[in-house]
């Protein structure tokens, strides 16, 4: 892990807590199947790191599917200049893999269940 990576466990407390923005870079496709509660959808394809809202009392954090994208939208970010915490090490997958809720939508029915 580097200073940049951020443990699923500490994200769902700082969530909790209301102490940062979490921002998901993968495809919205992705994002509407399954996503953590309460974040934001910004793709990789499409990243821009000025449309990020950072400067208030909640630095951001982003969040892919493994790492990988997080880590990449992490380096744009860098290099723009642009300040944010960090990415979830391990991605959504981390997340699950702590027993943390996400929110999927049923195929069958469209139904949105929230899921552990």
């Amino acid at each position: 892990m580097t200073e940049s990576d951020i443990t699923a466990t500490d994200l769902n407390d700082r969530l909790t807590a209301r102490q940062v923005v979490l921002i998901d870079v993968r495809e919205p496709a992705e994002y509407a199947v399954e996503r953590i509660h309460g974040a934001l959808n910004l793709p990789l394809t499409t990243f821009d790191p000025a449309a990020l809202p950072v400067g208030g009392d909640r630095p951001v954090v982003l969040q892919c599917g493994s790492g990988k994208r997080s880590a990449m939208a992490l380096g744009q970010c860098r290099k723009a200049g642009v300040e944010v915490a960090g990415h979830l090490a391990g991605g959504i997958g981390a997340w699950r893999a702590a027993g943390l809720p996400v929110i999927r939508i049923d195929p069958a029915t469209g139904a949105v269940r929230d899921v552990r």
